[in-house]
This record gives structure tokens, sequence and C-alpha cells, in this order.
């Protein structure tokens, strides 16, 4: 039998009553879907997202937090829908094209920092949205852009339904039903492997573990290493931190104990002693030892190379920490090194692997085999060695984000990976993590995990890579007697209480939802008129911002008190609030690192020379602790900005009162002093040079540079103004859309509102 919908190619997709049924609940009221991976989430949305296709003048928004996951459920849906009226949102997309889209099309599938970025900056809004599908919705907690849109959806729609899909939850309901609370979710519908509806769709799966023996030659390494950092605990155990120096009775867990308690005696002195900062360095020192000892025993020798030669340059770099610098003069660690270096000998999880990937070609010829490796390294080196076996066709997959010399893979490349992969151009995908979260692979017949993660989520979507549409298995390698042992069985554990806490859910969480609704309902009323009040008071104000302050909770705060939020590139502070108020902002970190790096003075200079009522906001806390640097020195710094720049300085803790902060400020600025908003300060302190460059960085999309390039290239103000767009095009940088834009807004009619 196949699904029958008006909105969904007939013939193309299996009926299952099970996401029949779930779908049917969710197009009543705002649902969280709890189903293991291979079984339809995708096909459930789909089944809600055809129903409200029924509805007319609405619009229906698909979040999904990866690029390649946003681009893979287009595609589906562009595959099985009957109507082609849907769009994907990427930052790669131009703003104003984003606008545009958004405005022509009926299905958005976009990643969800896109969305919260356009809603700051009042490109779009939710009013029309009938529909906000999350997937991988067990991110909807903190400060996740999941929860910034929710809120926003609850201020400017009111017809709302929210659809959240997730295969693993977690084992806290706490966070469960915190998730339900910031998307509104008043219904849950959770499906186990084991339930009527679901077990004639599930696939056999055989999961073993391997255990290994670490070598004998890495004995002698491991030993120095342990000398070394068990030097490091008897430092701590001498200043009182901790009672005993026994490395049996450490672990990471008790050494970032360890590192809260010093940082909160450095807090509570103001004048902390030397061994204070003496223990925070061997704490230091000490985390990073179990690191390298850990990274031996579970990776290989390769990865402990490439560890310690990045700390190696950390700690030559300027402002690298103390606690790399005396590691690398250890004795003990030199030694160890020299002797890991002579050792022509591999973790014999290398060989293992090898054996576990011939045998199952020798099984099945045309099989598909995910290896999973926690670290980057690790997974280059598998690479390397699988090239060399016959018939195995191996590729690296990892994120993004590069490392070091390692790059990463665009989102192009990993598409054209995962393509490939389910061609059979590739057989064996060995990944890092960013392969463990929804993205669609194919039908794979085994997968192998390096090393155990102590995560039980992680482990279900690892595991969930395969026995999607056939019978799998799973191999999990294992080193005896190191923190592999713990990892494997703190997964087992959690997810036993996962699987446990859904059970209970199933039969209670409905009766938690009633007696919260109301509570949840008249606190979103209060939440409402709160807003309500302070849109009343507030409306008209507003802050330009910095574009590269866009990704801070800031942003997030202001544009909950309905701020018209301008972005711009300043080359001078983070926010203006009026023509003589410019603010720069800076984190604690940011803030130590330009003092060492020898910018701060340079920026307050420039604050100070840019407006004639510059503030700078210092956020956050532990300003004294967080890094080796003289209370003096940083006391001086402080004064110097004061004193001889003249700039205030105030400290806010958090985000939230940084935004609160600013909204103050530019309310009583803007409204009680009825000053203008202007990018870069009075004009009356400006040569003449000066504010001919001020006239030209108010056209659009026109920076400092360009302001330059254009002067310099037409002579005046005025021959910029009569030139045309194909004479604007012959400035450096200066493209057919920003020419286009210039002559627009130097043409158009003015109208005043």
């Amino acid at each position: 039998m196949y699904i029958k919908h008006e909105f969904i190619e007939s013939d193309s997709l299996e009926y299952r009553e099970y996401q029949h049924n779930i779908a049917n609940s969710a197009v009543k009221a705002s649902t969280l879907v709890v189903l293991p991976t291979g079984l339809g989430k995708t096909i459930v949305a789909l089944l809600v997202l055809a129903e409200e296709l029924k509805k007319k003048n609405n619009k229906i928004l698909f979040l999904s937090p990866t690029k390649p996951l946003v681009n893979q459920h287009a595609q589906f849906l562009k595959k099985f829908l009957t109507i082609d009226d849907s769009v994907v949102l990427t930052g790669e997309v131009s703003p104003g094209k984003r606008k545009e889209m958004w405005n022509n099309s009926r299905i958005i599938v976009s990643t969800p920092q896109v969305i919260e970025n356009d809603l700051i900056s009042k490109r779009i809004d939710l009013k029309d949205i009938s529909l906000i599908v999350y997937d991988e919705v067990h991110r909807a907690v903190g400060n996740y852009s999941y929860v910034f849109v929710s809120e926003i959806y609850r201020k400017q729609s009111n017809k709302r339904l929210s659809l959240g899909m997730t295969a693993s939850p977690g084992n806290d309901i706490s966070k469960i039903l915190e998730v339900c609370k910031n998307l509104e979710i008043s219904n849950i519908e959770i499906r186990t492997k084991y339930d009527p509806d679901v077990k004639p769709y599930v696939h056999d799966l055989k999961i073993k573990w391997k255990e290994v023996n670490l070598p004998k030659e890495f004995s002698y390494a491991l030993q120095l290493l342990r000398k070394a950092l068990s030097d490091r605990l008897k430092v701590l155990k001498e200043i009182g931190v901790i009672e005993s120096s026994s490395l049996s009775l450490i672990n990471r867990t008790k050494l970032l104990d360890i590192q809260k308690k010093i940082q909160k005696e450095l807090r509570s002195s103001p004048t902390p002693p030397k061994p204070l900062f003496n223990a925070a360095s061997a704490q230091n020192a000490a985390m990073k030892l179990y690191h390298a000892i850990e990274l031996m025993q579970t990776q290989g020798i390769n990865a402990l190379r490439n560890y310690f030669q990045r700390m190696g340059s950390e700690a030559l770099s300027k402002g690298g920490s103390k606690a790399s610098r005396d590691i690398l003069k250890d004795s003990n660690v030199l030694e160890a090194l020299a002797y890991a270096k002579s050792l022509d000998i591999e973790h014999p999880k290398i060989p293992e692997i090898v054996k576990i990937v011939k045998e199952q070609f020798n099984i099945k010829k045309d099989s598909k085999i995910i290896i999973f490796t926690h670290y980057r390294d690790t997974s280059l080196y598998v690479l390397e060695q699988l090239e060399r076996v016959d018939n195995v066709k191996p590729v690296r997959f990892v994120g993004q984000a590069g490392k070091g010399e390692d790059k990463g893979l665009t989102q192009k490349e990993q598409i054209n990976i995962i393509s490939k992969f389910k061609e059979g151009v590739f057989n064996v995908l060995i990944a890092t993590s960013v392969a463990e979260e929804g993205l669609d692979m194919p039908s794979t017949d085994l997968v192998v995990f390096y090393e155990p993660v102590p995560s039980e989520i992680r482990t279900i979507q690892r595991r969930g890579r395969t026995a999607r549409k056939m019978p799998g298995k799973v191999i999990i390698l294992i080193t005896k007697d190191t923190p592999d042992v713990g990892y494997y069985w703190s997964s087992r554990r959690k997810e036993r209480m996962m699987h446990s806490e859904l059970e209970i859910l199933r039969s209670s969480l409905n009766k938690k939802f009633e007696d919260a609704t109301s509570f949840y309902e008249s606190m979103i009323i209060k939440d409402n008129q709160k807003k309500l009040d302070e849109y009343s008071t507030t409306k008209n104000i507003k802050i330009i911002v910095d574009n590269r302050e866009y990704r801070s909770n800031v942003i997030r705060f202001l544009s909950g008190k309905d701020v018209e939020i301008e972005s711009q590139q300043l080359d001078v502070g983070d926010y203006v609030l009026s023509s003589r108020i410019g603010v720069e902002r800076k984190e604690v970190d940011d803030f130590l690192n330009s003092l060492i790096g020898g910018k701060l003075f340079f920026q307050m200079r420039k604050l100070r020379d840019a407006y004639s009522r510059p503030v700078l906001i210092l956020e956050g806390e532990d300003l004294l602790t967080k890094r080796n640097i003289s209370h003096n020195a940083i006391f001086g710094s402080l004064v110097s900005i004061i004193v001889d720049f003249g700039i205030p300085i105030i400290a806010t803790k958090s985000a939230h009162e940084t935004a609160d902060l600013l909204y103050v400020m530019a309310n009583r600025e803007q409204k009680e002093g009825n000053k203008a908003v202007a990018i870069r300060g009075e004009k009356w302190s400006m040569s003449a040079h000066e504010q001919q460059q001020f006239i030209m960085e108010g056209l659009p999309n026109v920076s400092a540079v360009l302001a330059k390039r254009l002067l310099q290239n037409f002579g005046s103000v005025k021959a910029v103004v009569n030139a045309s767009e194909e004479e604007l095009c012959t400035v450096q940088g200066i493209g057919k859309n920003i020419a286009a834009e210039i002559v627009k807004i130097l043409n158009s009619e003015y109208m005043q509102k």
C-alpha cells in the first residue's frame, strides 16, 4: 500500500500505520515525535506538512541544524510533493535575495541561524507561518536558535503549530520538558522498535564489542607521562585543592571539579596568593597530560604526536598558555615523546579495523561500511591504512570547520561525498561526529566505532546508520583497561535510563502536560503582555550594530525588545546609539586578548575620536582570574581607558544585562534626548576629507574602504553622485548590484514617513 494524499506523489511512499497515526495526532496539536532512526520521521513531517497545504494564505517553515540536512530535506520535499513551491535559505544567499524568496514561496527550508538573523533584521516575520518543523529537536534548549525562533513565532502568529522530531531526546526528563516548553509542545508521540505497530518495520541489528590489548611497547611512554601527571597532582595536593595525588583516583571529571574549586578561590579573594595561580597552571597542565595519556591508550602514537605538535605551536604563540610551555620543558614528557617517535608500531585498533573491513567484503562484495572516529587525526590515519587494501575505496568525511592545516570539507564537498558513497564510488566512509546526526546515508551493512562514546544520544545516532532497510551490524572497539571501558558502560547505562524515562513519559507525560499547559499558557499571556508593554515604550528606537556582532546573544535579547536593529560594517565600535554615543562591547576574554595583543588602546583611541560620548561595556566575570596576567596590569589598563581616554567602563555579567543596558541608553538618548542615530559619530570633529568619506559611507553597502576608492576614482562627492551604474562598476569592489543600489538611492524621490 502507498500513501494517498492530494499533495503527495501517488505510488511513491509506502503506507505505514504508525506514521499515519503519529501524523494524525500531530496535525491537531504541537507535538514532539520520538522515533528511532530509519523509521521515517521525515515522512511523518511530510504528512503533517501536506495537511497544512490544504489551508489558504499560509506558509510552512522546515528547520534543520546543518546546511547538508537542509538541502537533504529540500530534495525530499521536492521529490514527493506534488507542488513545487519551496525554497532553501542559507547564509550563502544574500539578505535581500532571501527576503524576496521568503515573500514569494510557501515552503521555506532553512537553518535556524539564518531565520534568526533575518528575524532580528526585520527582513521577515512569522505572522503567516502555520507550521514550523524542528528537526533534531533535542537541540531546542538554552540559547540555541530554535528557542529564539519559537519565541518570535509566539509573538507574531496567532495560529501556531509546531512539530519537533528526534531519534534520541536524551535521558533527562527535565530537558525534554524544557524542549516542550520552549516550543509550546502539548502532545508527545513516542515509538520504540518494540511497539506492535513499529516492530514489522524494524530490521535485525547485531551489536558486538571487540576488546584489544594495549601493546607492551606503549608502557614505557605511558609510565613517563603518568609520572609527569603525578608531579602536577602533588602540587595540587600540597596547595590543598585535592586530598590525594593517587592516579587511580583521578579522572577527567575530578580534574574539572578541581578547576572549578580553584576558580572559586581566585574569585573570592581580591588579592589571590601566588600559590593559587600555580595551582591553576598545574591543573591546566594535569588536564593536558591526562588527555595525552588517554589519546595514547585509545587512539595511538600518531594521535599523540599530532597533539603535542599542536601544543608546541600553541606554546610558542603570543599569549600561549604557561601550562603548555611547562609541559614541553618536562624531562619526562620529552623522553616519552622521543620514545614514542622511535616506535614502529601503531594502536592495535588499526589492524583490527583492516581485518574487520576485509572480512565484511569477503562476506558481501558490495558492502557499504561507516567507521566512526572521535578525532580527525585518527580518521586520517585510518584512511591512509585502508587505502592500501584491495577493493576498498575509502573516503574521509569531516566537518566544515578548519583545524590547523586540516581545512575541513565544504558543504558541496560533503554532499558530493555522500552521493558518491550511495553510488558505490566509495564503499567505506571514515567519519567524525558530523555523520552522526540526521544525514540521509545509504543503506549500510556495517558500522564500526573506533572508540565508544559516553553519550547515549551519539551512540544511538551512530548505531542508527545501519539496519535501516536491511539487517545490519555494529562493532565497537574497546581497549582493555583504558577509558574506553568506562565510556562504553556509561553510554549503555544512560541509554537504559533513557528508555526507562521514555516509558515513564509515555504513561505520565500527558498528565504533566495537562498540569503544565495551563501554567505555561498563563505565563505566555503575561509574557506577551509584557512584550506588548515594552513595545509601546520602545517603538522607534533604533540601534546600529556592527555585522560581526550579529551572532552574539546581545542581538537576540535586543530584538526581543522590538528595537529596530540595523546591521552595518562599522569601522569604530560595535553599537551606535546616537550621533554622539558609540559603544565598544568586549567580553572578558576579548578584553584580555586585546590587552596582550596590543590592540586595546588603539581601539579606544579610535572610539574616542569618533564619538563625543564613547562607552566601553566589559561583559562577563573573572576578569582578574581568566588569564595569568598581573592584576596591576589589568587595573592599569582600566585606569588608562577611563583617565587618559575619557571613556567610561560599564561592567555587565551577561549578554542579557548588556542588551538591557543598551536598550536603556538608546531609549534615554533617542526618546528623551531626541538624538538621531548616526553611523560614524558627530561631524563637528571631522576634517573635510573625513566628511566626504562620511557621506560616501552612507551609501548602501559602501564600507570605509569602498568610500575611499570611490573618492579616489572620481575625485569628488559630486562626481560620484553623477556617475552612472557602468562608471561605478569600474571601481574595484563595486559590482552591478551595489552600483544599482547606489544609483537607486541617489535618484529616488524622498518620502518622509
